[in-house]
């Protein structure tokens, strides 16, 4: 199902599973109510067979001050156990924008404490100063570039794949 790419764009159908992490100095920036709520140039990327990157950004690197937990957690049979955070500027409150893992399963240690953030769930993400796409559907949180093509899982059918 892999498709054919042109020198410097990625297949997600050559990613691998399970799961790859991989170190991304590019610029990664998120933006939400006016506000950086995150910046780094130490995220870890995540690539999964079928699915956009995720990118995990260092606590260290996160305005935390603006997250409080949310309810509900769920699981990854790579990673292990998620918690979810909702993302408080003001008013202005989004739910469960971004996730994290306190204790990873061991293969993923690195993701410890990182946090990833829904595209669609904050007004802007940046990778190397372009504008992310979201992944369709509301249970995956790959970030779309120009250099990652699919077809992607996610949208309404493909939950099976």
């Amino acid at each position: 199902m892999a498709e054919f790419t042109d020198r410097g764009i990625e297949s997600v159908w050559d990613y691998p599973r399970p799961p790859a992490v991989l170190r991304d100095e590019r610029p990664v920036r998120v933006e939400c109510a006016g506000q950086v709520i995150a910046e780094t140039r130490h995220a870890l990327r995540v690539l999964e067979t079928s699915h956009p990157p995720t990118f995990y950004i260092p606590p260290e690197d996160v305005r935390t001050e603006l997250l409080i937990p949310a309810h509900g957690r769920s699981w990854c049979e790579w990673k292990g156990s998620a918690r979810y955070w909702d993302l408080v500027i003001g008013d202005d409150v989004r739910d469960q924008a971004a996730w994290s893992y306190s204790d990873p399963e061991p293969a993923y240690a690195a993701l410890r404490d990182c946090f990833a953030f829904y595209v669609g769930r904050v007004d802007r993400c940046l990778v190397d100063g372009e504008v992310v796409q979201a992944q369709e559907g509301d249970f995956y949180g790959g970030w779309i570039t120009k250099d990652v093509h699919g077809p992607f899982k996610g949208p309404p059918g493909t939950r099976g794949w």
